[in-house]
This record gives structure tokens, C-alpha cells and sequence, in this order.
């Protein structure tokens, strides 16, 4: 009888390397698949120890233009951010990564995936209801919620031991004390000794950017040019322009990370229930996310700019769940799209020592009068006007006053 099938969603480290021998262990066929997201990464010395260990295949699959295109794109022209911090590079990715996952497990004819996420954290959750979504027979195993495995497996001392007892190659670099997720678009770091909330994290910690202290003293003008809440075009000073979805992140990438943008250190609510810290850096992200912000207050009515902001918290409340593929994700990815309909123009930013500088903005269909809100003619605008306009805000406040008067009495 042929043994069943499970797609492993394989990193090459330490937890994922050990589950795969432990599933090998459990009678199954292993895949694995593993997707380029941006991330620095060796896949072909990965695919080689994977293949060592036991499993039957290794699918590496380059999901960066898809990844920029169908799910960073979008969350910038949303202005997506949880908790009005976080710009979700890790939970954009999810989705992304859970796309490959499922299409391996159906070319490959497996009724199972898994995956070495933490049981206390978001990535179960994303991954999970993700894969469900999209393919609802599917049947998963977590490792890291299971008795069996973790009657086992406490920690990293008991996984180095099982992978000594059984001839897993183990990087003689030592392991840095903090857990890191990194693709194109951020890099994100958790556990080990940032988990006490009132410490810094260490100097040697960030990988995707430079300290915005030791940054050059030059700063650098940029142009970007949007359209229906897209990025189109990134004009830079050396007169490149760059118009397709991956160049234009990559540079934008590029050019924040000597300018040390992107760093945040945040305490975030976890979906699950706990809180937890992480630290982030996500150069080329902030720069677009604030580009974005400021042509859309310019192109937006005042009244649909507010309803769009009420959506982007839920929206970004789904993506950090792991909602993507959902029926209210739908709904409102919608929603917001039909609001970036009129979010066009360019946007000028100067970048410097960490932080992002809005120059100026222009657009043909913004709803900016010039002559309607100068100083120095009425342009239509009757002032005294104003006056009743006024008397009626009054009204509530004075009734306000009178109340709070007779109670005092």
C-alpha cells in the first residue's frame, strides 16, 4: 500500500528539517515545497539537506512578483496597518506562501499539509485558514500542537539532539537569541531576549536596514506616481525611472535601506490572544505606505476618505487573522478598490536619516481648489456665510454648558 502524501512548508532550518525526518517517521511521503519570497536563502543547499534527510521531492517556487503584485500592491493602495503600526509583511505573505502550498499539494496528489508553526502564534491561523479556503478537504498536521510531538520536543536543545541522533546537518553558526521571518518586503524579529518588553533590541539585530544614526548625511528626492491607488512609477533623482511592480519595490527597498527607514518596535495583539513584541524594519513599505497616505487625503472626498479608513481597520485586522481569502475580505478588498478609483498622481518624498519627508504632490483629478481656499480672494466662498455655520456647531456646546451648570447648581 502506498504511503500517504503530505506537502511540508519547508524553511531548511532546524524545526521544519527535524519534522520532516519526524514525519518520514510517521509513514508519510513527504514534499516539500519551499517559496521564494524575497527571503536571502540557499535553496539549492536546502533542497539538497532535504532531500538527504528523507523526503521524496523539493519544489522551490519563485512567488516574488506574485507576492508584490497580488498582495503588497493591494496593501499599499489600502493603506493597510494594524494597529496604526504594523504594515503586515509577514501576514501579507502568508496567503501568498498558502497559494504554492495548495497548488503542490493538488499537482502532487497529497491529502495533507503541514507546516512547523508555534502554537502561540498567528502563522498556524494564517496558514490554516488560508489552505482550508482554498482547499477545503485538505487535512493538516502541526507538529507543534500535537501530544506526540511535543511530548518530544520541548524546545531547541531536544530538536538538536534528535538531529544529531539522526544525521540532520546543523548550521555551525550559532543562532542568533530572537526568531526572524524576512521576505521581500520586511523582516520581522520576535522571542528569545525581546521578549522583555523595556529592552532595546540589540545593534546587530537589523538585517534590512542601517542604523538611521549611521546613515549617509546626503539625503535623496524621489517621485512616485500612482494610479487608481497603485504604484506605477518610481522616478529617481538620477533621472531612472523604474514601472513595474517588482523594480519599483526592489529600488524603493534599496534606496530606504541606507536611509535606515522602516524601523518600528511595537507591543501588537496577537489573534489568539496574547501579546507579544516585535521588532520590524520595512524600508520600501513605509515609503510608498506614506506616499500613499498623502495623495489620497488630496484625491479623496472628506466623507469617503473617512468610510475608507473605517475599512482598512478591518481589512487589516482580516490579514493579520489570516482572513485573506475570506467572504468579508472579499467584500471589502472591493470596496477599497472602488474607492482608489481616483487615487492618481504623483507624489514627491525626500528620504533622511530615517524618516520620509513629503515634498509636494500633483494630480488632474484631485479635489484641491486652489482658488476655493485662497487667502486673497473669496473665489465663490462667502465669509459670511461662516457665521451661521458657526452658531449652528454652538448650539450643542452652549446646551452642553447649561446642563453641566444645573447639575452643578
Amino acid at each position: 500500500m502506498a504511503k500517504q502524501k503530505v506537502v511540508l512548508a519547508y524553511s531548511g532550518g532546524l524545526d521544519t528539517s527535524c519534522i520532516l525526518k519526524w514525519l518520514i517517521g510517521q509513514d508519510f511521503e513527504v514534499v516539500c515545497y519551499m517559496a521564494n519570497i524575497g527571503q536571502v536563502e540557499d535553496f539549492e543547499a536546502a533542497k539538497k539537506k532535504a532531500l538527504g534527510i528523507g523526503a521524496s521531492k523539493v519544489v522551490i517556487d519563485d512567488v516574488r512578483e506574485d507576492f508584490v503584485h497580488n498582495y503588497v500592491w493591494p496593501a499599499i493602495s489600502y493603506g493597510l496597518l494594524y494597529e496604526s503600526r504594523y504594515l503586515l509583511g509577514t501576514s501579507l505573505a502568508r496567503p501568498c506562501i498558502s497559494v504554492g502550498l495548495v497548488k503542490c499539494a493538488q499537482e502532487n496528489d497529497a491529502a495533507y499539509i503541514s507546516h512547523g508553526a508555534t502554537g502561540k502564534g498567528n502563522d498556524q491561523v494564517r496558514f490554516e485558514l488560508s489552505c482550508y479556503a482554498l482547499y477545503p478537504r485538505v487535512k493538516i498536521i502541526a507538529p507543534w500542537r500535537l501530544k506526540e510531538f511535543t511530548s518530544k520536543f520541548e524546545g531547541r536543545q531536544d530538536l538538536l539532539k534528535y538531529a544529531s541522533e539522526n544525521g540532520i546537518p546543523v548550521s555551525a553558526t550559532p543562532k542568533a537569541p530572537w526568531s526572524t521571518d524576512a521576505n521581500l518586503m520586511h523582516v520581522s524579529y520576535e522571542s528569545g531576549i525581546l521578549e522583555n518588553p523595556i529592552n532595546p533590541p540589540p545593534k546587530d539585530l537589523f538585517e534590512m536596514t542601517v542604523d538611521p544614526k549611521e546613515a549617509t548625511n546626503k539625503s535623496t528626492k524621489l517621485e512616485l506616481v500612482f494610479k487608481k491607488g497603485l504604484p506605477v512609477a518610481l522616478k529617481t533623482e538620477n533621472g531612472e525611472t523604474y514601472e513595474t511592480p517588482l523594480k519599483i519595490f526592489s529600488t524603493v527597498n534599496e534606496i530606504g535601506k541606507v536611509h535606515g527607514v522602516g524601523r518600528i518596535d511595537v507591543v501588537e495583539n496577537r489573534f489568539i490572544g496574547l501579546k507579544s513584541r516585535g521588532v520590524y524594519e520595512t524600508p520600501g513599505g513605509t515609503i510608498l505606505h506614506q506616499a500613499h497616505t498623502d495623495l489620497e487625503v488630496f484625491c479623496l472626498d472628506k466623507e469617503v476618505y473617512r468610510v475608507k479608513q473605517n475599512l482598512r481597520d478591518r481589512l487589516s485586522d482580516y490579514v493579520y487573522n489570516g482572513f485573506w481569502f475570506s467572504p468579508e475580505g472579499n467584500y471589502v478588498r472591493k470596496a477599497l478598490d472602488l474607492a482608489q478609483e481616483t487615487v492618481e498622481g504623483t507624489v514627491k518624498v525626500e528620504l533622511y536619516k530615517g524618516s520620509v519627508y513629503i515634498l509636494g504632490r500633483s494630480s488632474e483629478v484631485s479635489l484641491y481648489n486652489k482658488d476655493l481656499v485662497s487667502m486673497d480672494r473669496h473665489a465663490g466662498f462667502s465669509p459670511e456665510d461662516a457665521t451661521g455655520f458657526i452658531n449652528i456647531q454652538a448650539i450643542r456646546l452652549k446646551e452642553y454648558n447649561r446642563v453641566q451648570k444645573q447639575r452643578q447648581a
